[in-house]
Parts: structure tokens; C-alpha cells; sequence
């Protein structure tokens, strides 16, 4: 009876064991096909347009910032978003200023709250946080561009003409085209990318040199 017994209980122990390896196996399976789906390059769907160059990128680095405006001008801050989606931020009142917990490599762009003019920050067009030590705060001075002459007669004609009155100024065609034609950062966003693409374009052509 016991010689039965022990036959039938090593009988189920290697079921079990059997089905333990299977199940194991199962998984490493499993887990190795999610490795290999991830370092398989991708194919992105068809028609869905590719990030641009222009974007925030994945950091976990604090960067401490202050946002001074020394304008009379009230600034809009647009933080530029993972998908280079600009995404604007409270309002900053002239002549003052915010502080904001940001990361380093999250690109930051000022606008006119009215008129979605362009600011400058540190007499460039946009500002990317630095990385500094022991939590110093970084600076980022909020000011008007300088323009040309025609620029600023063209901001300011803006201002006080309706876009639909534009067309019935006694002034040549082509400056009632310029007029028509308002500010937009996502114009700007793309003329930037277009630009930091033809730089890394010279800058890959040199060293193939």
C-alpha cells in the first residue's frame, strides 16, 4: 500500500514540475518578446507627422527659474510641451516678476498678451533652462525686441486697425498683405525647428568632410 502510495505522489510531482517549467517558459517568452519589440525600430503610423526638433524633452533635473519682465508690456510665458505644443502659462503683469520650478532641457518662448507679438528672453527668442548646482536660480530677462522701423510702424498700425479695415487703407498691396499677416508662435516655432535642422544638416556635412 505504501509502495502504491509513493508511486502515485512521485507520478504527481512531475506533473507539477512539468507544468511549472511550462509556465516559467511561458513567460520568459514572454518577457523576451517585450525586450525585442522595444529595441525593434518602429514604423510611426501612416500620415502622423513626426515630432519636431523644437520640444521639451524627458529630464528629471530641477531647474529654478525667474521670470522677469522689464517690459510695460504684460507677457504671456508659453512653455513648449513634449509634442513641441505650446502651452501657455499665467500672465505676467509689467515690470515684475514670477517664479517657476521648471526642468532643464524644457524650452520656454514670451509673448505679447495682446497681440501674441514675439518677446525676447536674455536677447534671444527662446529660453532653455540651465542646469546649476546647489539650487542657484537662474535669470531669464523678459524684453522687447529690437525691430526695424517698417516693423514697428507695421505693430503698431496693427494695433489700431482692424483686420477686416486693412483692406481699405490707401497703401500699396504688399504692405496691406504684411498688415494682414499676424504674429503666431506656432509660425515661429516652425521657422526655428527649419533653422536648428539646417544647422545640424551643416554641422553633419563637416564632419563627413
Amino acid at each position: 500500500m505504501s509502495s502504491t502510495y509513493v508511486e502515485a505522489n512521485f507520478n504527481f510531482s512531475n506533473v507539477s514540475l512539468c507544468i511549472y517549467l511550462y509556465a516559467a517558459w511561458l513567460v520568459f517568452l514572454s518577457e523576451l518578446v517585450f525586450v525585442v519589440s522595444l529595441t525593434m525600430p518602429r514604423e510611426s503610423p501612416e500620415g502622423q507627422q513626426p515630432l519636431p526638433l523644437v520640444r521639451s524633452l524627458v529630464s528629471r533635473i530641477p531647474a529654478h527659474v525667474v521670470f522677469c519682465n522689464r517690459s510695460p508690456r504684460i507677457v504671456k510665458p508659453v512653455w513648449i510641451n513634449f509634442r513641441g505644443e505650446p502651452q501657455p502659462y499665467v500672465d505676467i503683469q509689467p515690470y515684475t516678476g514670477k517664479r517657476m520650478e521648471t526642468y532643464v532641457g524644457h524650452p520656454w518662448m514670451f509673448r505679447d498678451a495682446e497681440t501674441d507679438d514675439p518677446m525676447v528672453v536674455n536677447n534671444k527668442e527662446m529660453f532653455l533652462p540651465p542646469h546649476l548646482e546647489n539650487g542657484q536660480v537662474s535669470i531669464a530677462n523678459i524684453t522687447l525686441p529690437v525691430l526695424t522701423l517698417r516693423d514697428r510702424c507695421l505693430q503698431v498700425v496693427r494695433r489700431l486697425v482692424r483686420r477686416e479695415h486693412i483692406c481699405r487703407l490707401e497703401i500699396a498691396c504688399c504692405l496691406q498683405d504684411d498688415l494682414a499677416q499676424r504674429s503666431s508662435i506656432h509660425a515661429d516655432l516652425r521657422r526655428i525647428s527649419q533653422r536648428v535642422e539646417q544647422k545640424l544638416l551643416e554641422n553633419r556635412e563637416q564632419q563627413n568632410r
